[in-house]
């Protein structure tokens, strides 16, 4: 009863309370919703984001105290429970098979892989000395991206140093192991060699700048003469074992340029010798090599994009065109990379001989779904049933202004020269001059004959590029050809420019060398566009893939505006294996040693969860930097094998099918 007694019942509300109360109680109301406001207004979102980040930085801390108190064997442990027992890394396998390090080996980073550090800046860069702009965390792009641009460009005349500026390659394994944090490059490979004895006093990675022009790595740094220095010393502290060299991607390029350098005479050249290369060089294992260039390449030059970007492009149109908030856009990537002499190293070579023309190309008949298809030279009704019912696809035709004009039959195109047309002086935004490229100079005249050509093959991009770009391009032709040579013995060839081109010189005189051709397949990769006018107000490139140009049939290989092909997500099989699996097998005149040859190709199979990280099976372009039968090809061949220990060829792909396509006089 006293509980009872103590309830009182509930109010009335207050516009029902009697009038000698009202004063009173409406007081008390107030009072009680302002405090009740003023409760509520103690919890605001302040106080909640600082509350979230008190948990997530207490749960960090907690599971980092975890993560260094338990067992070193423990994550491996999680990893095999859920996948299953891993197998033994090839440097754990090969040590058991007893197999020890015996051949030196010299890596050859590629373009874009390698760490850059400053060594002189202008006054935005205090601070600065000897960090790293390129590789690393790359936090300086977000402090100061403006700034970070202006250091990472050359000199837009001499494709050297601007006034005041030394960016400079880091040196030693650590150049390029890692890219970022936990993003390997040749680490996983160097750990391997590690396990059967390889140091730094039998491996050495020629680091350097592959900003610059590959005769111009001599002109600056001395980087050639530091290699063939370094390869002398470690095949004489060996015993005089041949060095093994593992050039990758952009760095195969520059290897070839270092075996004529190395052999030609001085000043030119290195002075070593017709035979430096056979008395010093096991073995050439190329990996992800664009010996023959990549279209790739291309649409970076004309359009500073590929696949990725014009698809980022096309979902947030305009974004990538202004200077939101001073970040790097499109305009300074295009100012900064085409200042980079090697990216014109990459431009496709041999024109419509190897990449096809309007109407043919040596991969026709390819599906992206993986279904074999018959040749075209196929004959009988079996071929007919199995022919392909999607359209067929012009991979010859690089770069075509619009999806009728890539499918159209090449009498129905209608070409209006562009060589000739006269570049006007009126730009469609005159806020483009406030970042200078090479567009501002065409006028809306020039942009207009360049659509209106509609169809570029290998032959006329080379036109094209010299009309959009005249200045980069007058550096690059005198740093890089793109031709076939016609007579090998002519002198001409004996300039450096050539020597990086595989059609246009001769493999070294050392037939007891030889060389691989190790790439990944099984990946779409860009072979050519679809490009449209860009009719943003805001954009300083007139031109963009036209994104919008797709097939949704599942054996198409058109999607977001590019055509892809066979390969390994950067460079054709075409240009990966044409060489070593046609031009250099056997005795050709790009081969008169008889070097052998072999071509190795890994079918890619991606991660089967996120344990496995990038993938122990992987053919991408970077990621079969981690493959272990890639790895375990190379350690073979450095512990003594050759390319008949590994199985000689191991193909997947047409690339056979499609070098006999091409006619090319051998």
């Amino acid at each position: 009863m006293p509980l009872i007694q103590r309830k009182k019942p509930p109010s009335p509300p207050p516009e029902d309370l009697p009038d000698d109360d009202d004063d009173s109680q409406k007081k008390s109301h107030h009072h009680k919703k302002s405090n009740g406001g003023a409760d509520k207004a103690k919890w605001s979102c302040v106080d909640s984001c600082c509350w979230f980040i008190g948990c997530v930085c207490v749960t960090w801390w907690f599971l980092l105290i975890l993560y260094n108190a338990m067992h070193a064997s423990f994550p491996q442990y999680v990893t095999e429970a859920i996948t299953g027992p891993l197998p033994d890394p090839p440097g754990v396998k090969l040590k058991k098979e007893g197999l020890k390090a015996m051949h030196p080996v010299v890596f050859i980073p590629g373009i874009v892989t390698g760490g850059l550090e400053l060594w002189e800046g202008k006054q935005c860069a205090d601070g600065l000395f000897r960090k790293r702009l390129w590789g690393g965390t790359f936090g300086e792009v977000y402090k100061r991206p403006l700034c970070w641009v202006e250091h990472m460009s050359l000199d837009n005349e001499t494709g050297l140093d601007p006034a005041g500026i030394r960016t400079r390659a880091v040196s030693g394994l650590v150049a390029a192991d890692y890219f970022a944090p936990g993003y390997f490059v040749w680490a996983v490979l160097i750990a391997n060699l590690a396990h059967i004895g390889y140091e730094e006093k039998n491996m050495y990675m020629a680091a350097y700048d592959w900003r610059l022009s590959f005769q111009n790595t001599e002109v600056r740094d001395q980087t050639l003469s530091r290699m063939k220095s370094n390869i002398e010393l470690m095949v004489s502290t060996n015993g005089g074992k041949k060095a093994v060299i593992v050039p990758h991607s952009m760095g195969v390029l520059y290897f070839l340029h270092f075996m004529k350098w190395v052999e030609a005479p001085a000043p030119m050249g290195g002075g070593g010798g017709p035979d430096w290369c056979a008395k010093h060089i096991k073995a050439v294992m190329n990996i992800g090599g664009p010996f023959l260039g990549v279209p790739k390449a291309v649409a970076g030059l004309f359009s500073a994009e590929a696949k990725d970007v014009a698809v980022a492009r096309a979902i947030a149109p305009g974004f990538l065109d202004t200077d939101i908030f001073r970040l790097q856009t499109l305009q300074h990537v295009m100012r900064m990379t085409r200042t980079w002499d090697s990216t014109m190293s990459m431009i496709p070579k041999g024109g419509d001989t190897i990449w096809g023309g309007l109407d043919w190309s040596p991969e026709q008949g390819y599906t992206c779904s993986g279904k074999k298809q018959k040749s075209n030279e196929t004959r009988g009704e079996e071929s007919e049933s199995l022919v392909t019912k999607t359209k067929p696809v012009n991979y010859g035709r690089i770069i075509s202004f619009g999806k009728d004009v890539a499918e159209a039959h090449p009498s129905e195109i209608k070409n209006i020269d562009f060589r000739g047309a006269v570049k006007g002086q009126s730009i469609p935004n005159n806020t483009c001059r406030d970042v200078w490229t090479e567009y501002h100079d065409m006028g809306i005249g020039g942009i207009k004959a360049i659509a209106e050509y509609k169809v570029y093959t290998a032959d006329a991009v080379i036109d094209l590029l010299h009309y959009v770009a005249p200045k980069m391009m007058a550096r690059g032709s005198a740093h890089f050809s793109y031709g076939i040579a016609d007579d090998l013995d002519d002198p001409k060839y004996d300039h450096p420019r050539h020597w990086s081109n595989p059609l246009e010189t001769k493999l070294p005189n050392a037939p007891e060398m030889e060389i691989y051709s190790l790439y990944g397949v099984g990946i779409p990769t860009e072979r050519s566009y679809i490009y449209k006018l860009n009719q943003s107000p805001d954009s300083c490139i007139p031109f963009q893939i036209y994104t919008s140009a797709h097939e949704e049939d599942e054996d198409s290989c058109l999607k977001a505006g590019v055509y892809n092909v066979d390969g390994d997500e950067t460079v054709p099989v075409l240009s990966a294996g044409f060489m070593c699996a046609k031009a250099w097998r056997g005795k050709t005149r790009f081969n008169p040693s008889g070097i052998k040859t072999y071509v190795r190709e890994y079918n890619h199979s991606p991660p089967a969860n996120l344990l496995e990280g990038r993938g122990t099976q992987s053919g991408a372009h970077v990621d079969i930097m981690g493959n272990f039968a890639l790895i375990e090809d190379i350690m073979r061949v450095a512990t003594g094998g050759n390319g008949s220990d590994l199985g000689d060829d191991q193909v997947h792909s047409g690339i056979f099918e499609w070098s006999e396509r091409i006619d090319l006089k051998l």
